[in-house]
């Protein structure tokens, strides 16, 4: 079985689209574990119904916002299957993501797993460009660049860790960690995962941005020099790839 860990806040626009992919997947052996972190708008709601519409669905509710980090952690404790898969409330799978991924990783013996990304904006509509996966992504790699989008991921459940709580990228953080131990991730070269680019990512602050970068670098056991350069090269990667993203929509 496959649990599959969702955290939402004020998702109310897209959490229903993101529901029913995983309900439409042709692998049907899931667990749906929604975590909702103190949302003021209906997300609350959509969930509940969700939960009744199908029994592999539960709902957590938090009282007051706490975070990504605490949210993913609270699901992955709930967590029963075999495999831990992630899908944030604004993206999407094909119907066909699961069953394509989990036959990919038991075949290479993967201890963890990701897909290509294809990307959306707030419209629906689709970019040219897709995130390709490497058939092999080893630490040195993923150092330069992130490119295991979190919702395309899946880990086997006793080799997961805690996601870190902090202003830096929290996902990231634990890919890291877990491929330098595993030696490699595997990756699917399918854009399995439709990732949904929000107006508010692309006029984000770019030294948040970049600090949060830092900040991952640090938490995972970096000196801020190396830090520091391993930033800037992250930095490169983040900017060619917006712009190869945004002239998808061209």
């Amino acid at each position: 079985m496959v649990s599959i860990v969702m955290p939402a806040f004020n998702a109310e626009k897209t959490i229903a689209a993101s529901i029913e992919s995983v309900i439409a997947q042709t692998y049907m052996d899931w667990e749906l574990i929604i975590i909702d972190d103190g949302s003021k708008d209906s997300t609350p709601q959509l969930i509940l119904d969700a939960v009744e519409r199908d029994k592999r669905i539960q709902g957590i509710t938090f009282e007051h916002n706490k975070g990504i980090a605490a949210a993913r952690n609270t699901g992955i404790k709930k967590a029963k299957g075999e495999w831990i898969a992630f899908l944030d409330s604004d993206d999407l799978w094909t119907e066909d993501k699961l069953k394509k991924q989990l036959c990919f990783a038991e075949t290479e013996n993967a201890i963890i797993s990701y897909t290509s990304t294809a990307y959306i904006n707030e419209a629906g509509e689709k970019s040219n460009y897709i995130l390709q996966a490497k058939p092999m992504l080893n630490y040195r790699q993923l150092l330069r660049k992130n490119i295991m989008s979190c919702s395309s991921v899946i880990i086997r459940r006793e080799k997961m860790i805690d996601f870190p709580k902090g202003d830096m990228h929290e996902d990231y953080a634990v890919w890291l960690q877990i491929v330098k131990k595993a030696g490699q991730a595997h990756g699917l070269d399918e854009p399995l995962l439709i990732y949904r680019q929000s107006s508010s990512s692309w006029s984000g602050n770019r030294v948040k941005s970049a600090k949060m970068i830092f900040n991952t670098y640090c938490a995972v056991g970096f000196n801020r020099i190396t830090s520091l350069v391993l930033t800037f090269l992250y930095a490169i990667h983040s900017v060619s790839k917006r712009l190869k993203i945004k002239r998808g929509w061209v």
